[in-house]
């Protein structure tokens, strides 16, 4: 039933969203959007001098499980490293597809397991992570050829 996905932890995640507006002066932006529910996120971040992310700032639009995944991926972004967002992706990707998987080690996202079991939310909870991972990737070389 899909009243078990949107809980009220999954649904405050959803609204801390709204606490990460737009940079008005990114390194880097990304838009992507989720074929299959019609996601999309513009993102944008800036990276210090070691690549690391130092703001994340984004506008999705997407249903409470990609808010919530956007908000968890943005509350401890800061100081990772473009390796880190990708791996961070990779690993949501497989845990997602593949029910032996781990749960990624990244904090809060215990709040989407159970949107685990809906494979249609699958691409709004990836949208932000490969979002960030692309961007992060765009202004750590940037930066790198500076």
């Amino acid at each position: 039933m899909a009243s078990a996905l949107y809980t009220t932890k999954l649904l405050r995640l959803a609204v801390e969203a709204a606490s990460h507006p737009r940079l008005s002066q990114p390194d880097a932006s990304e838009e992507a959007r989720a074929p299959l529910c019609g996601s999309r996120i513009a993102l944008d971040l800036t990276v210090d001098d070691q690549g690391r992310v130092s703001a994340i700032g984004f506008d999705v639009n997407a249903c409470a499980v990609g808010q919530a995944s956007a908000a968890i991926l943005a509350d401890v972004a800061r100081g990772r490293s473009v390796e880190e967002l990708r791996a961070a992706a990779d690993s949501l990707t497989l845990w997602l597809n593949d029910r032996a998987a781990p749960m990624p080690d990244w904090p809060r996202l215990v709040e989407l397991a159970e949107a685990r079991a809906y494979p249609a939310r699958h691409g709004a909870i990836l949208l932000p992570w490969r979002a960030a991972a692309t961007a992060a990737h765009r202004a750590a070389a940037c930066k790198a050829g500076a």
